[in-house]
C-alpha cells in the first residue's frame, strides 16, 4: 500500500517520462520481437491461435515473474530498497496525469480555436481518422479517450496492485498491451490475437464495473448530474463493440448530459457503432476538463476505498 500511494502521487507529478525507460515500452517491444519469429511456423489458422497462445504466456508470465523477482531479491537486500523499488514500479504502471497531459493538448487546441492542431493531437490517442473532423467531434474523442481509459489506465491497474502488488499491475498491463497490439477482429489478427482479446475482457470486466460505480460517485462529489449517469449507465452500458469499454463511457455521457460513440472512420472505412447518452447538448472543448476532473477523482476514490478494505480484510 505504501508503494501504491508513493507510486499515484510520483504519477500526478511527473506524469509520463517520456524519453526515458518505461517498462511498458519493453513489453511492446518484446511482443513485436516474439511475434515475428512465432510467425515464422504459421501455415494455418490453427498455427496461428497456437502461436498467439505461446506469445500470450511469454508475454504475461515474464511481465510478471520480473518485478517479482527483482522485488524478492529487494527484499532480501533491504527493505527500503524493496519498497523505493516497487514505488517506482508503480509509478511506471499508471497512467492518470498522462491521459490528462495529452486529452489537455486537445483542450487547449480548441480553446485557442486551431483545429488543425486540435486533430493532431487527437489523432495521437485515438485510432479513428480525425483529419476532417469538426470541433465537436474532435473534443468527443478525447472525452471518450478519457472516460475509456479512466478504467483500463487508471483503476484496473490499482485494483490488480492492490490484489498482488506491482507484478500483478505489470501482469495486468501485458494483458492489456497484447489487447491493444494484436487483439484485432481483422485477417491478420482474428486468429493470432484471440487469445490476447479475450484475456483483454476477462481482465477488465470487474474493473470496469467498479470504475462507473466509483465515476457516478465522483460524478455526485463533483456537483454533475449523477442521476442520469446511473441512468444512462445502466442503459447504454453495453453500447459498444467490447463488453467493458461503454461502462465508464456511458456514465460519463451521463454525468455531462452528452452523447458518445456512433461511427467512425478507419482507415477510410466508416465502421457503425451505437451511441451512448443523449444528444442534449453538442459537446465542447470544456467537457475534456470536466471529463479530465471526474478520472482524477474516480482515482483517488478508488484509492482511499482500496486502502480502507485491504487493512479492514
Amino acid at each position: 500500500m505504501i508503494s501504491l500511494i508513493i507510486g499515484y502521487i510520483l504519477d500526478l507529478i511527473i506524469g509520463d517520462p517520456h524519453g526515458f525507460f518505461h517498462p511498458i515500452k519493453l513489453i511492446g517491444n518484446m511482443i513485436s520481437t516474439v511475434e515475428k519469429k512465432l510467425r515464422t511456423n504459421c501455415k494455418n489458422k490453427d498455427d496461428e491461435r497456437r502461436a498467439g497462445t505461446i506469445l500470450w504466456m511469454l508475454v504475461v508470465g515474464t511481465s510478471f515473474v520480473v518485478p517479482y523477482l527483482i522485488l524478492v531479491l529487494a527484499s532480501s537486500i533491504n527493505l527500503i530498497l524493496a519498497i523505493t523499488l516497487e514505488s517506482v514500479m508503480c509509478y511506471y504502471i499508471l497512467a492518470t496525469k498522462s491521459l490528462r497531459d495529452e486529452s489537455m493538448k486537445v483542450y487547449k487546441a480548441l480553446k485557442e480555436n486551431n483545429i488543425v492542431d486540435a486533430r493532431k493531437y487527437l489523432s495521437y490517442i485515438v485510432g479513428r481518422d480525425t483529419e476532417n473532423l469538426n470541433e465537436s467531434s474532435v473534443a468527443k474523442g478525447a472525452v471518450e479517450t478519457v472516460a475509456e481509459n479512466t478504467s483500463d489506465g487508471v483503476i484496473a491497474p490499482i485494483i490488480f496492485i492492490l490484489i498482488g502488488g506491482a507484478p500483478l499491475g505489470f501482469m495486468y498491463k501485458a494483458i492489456n498491451t497484447l489487447d491493444s497490439m494484436v487483439g484485432y477482429k481483422n485477417e491478420k489478427y482474428i486468429d493470432f490475437g484471440r487469445i490476447s482479446a479475450i484475456s483483454d475482457d476477462v481482465a477488465n470486466y470487474l474493473p470496469s464495473r467498479i470504475s462507473a460505480y466509483l465515476m457516478i460517485i465522483a460524478s455526485m462529489i463533483l456537483g454533475m448530474d449523477s442521476k442520469n449517469a446511473y441512468k444512462i449507465y445502466k442503459r447504454d452500458r453495453y453500447n459498444h463493440l467490447s463488453p467493458n469499454s461503454a461502462q465508464t463511457e456511458s456514465v460519463c455521457a451521463g454525468a455531462l448530459n452528452i452523447s458518445l460513440g456512433g461511427g467512425n472512420y478507419y482507415g477510410g472505412i466508416l465502421v457503425s457503432k451505437q451511441t451512448i447518452g443523449d444528444d442534449d447538448r453538442p459537446i465542447e472543448a470544456e467537457d475534456i476538463k470536466k471529463a479530465n476532473n471526474l478520472m482524477y477523482l474516480t482515482s483517488f476514490i478508488c484509492l482511499i476505498l482500496g486502502i480502507v478494505i485491504v487493512i479492514l480484510f
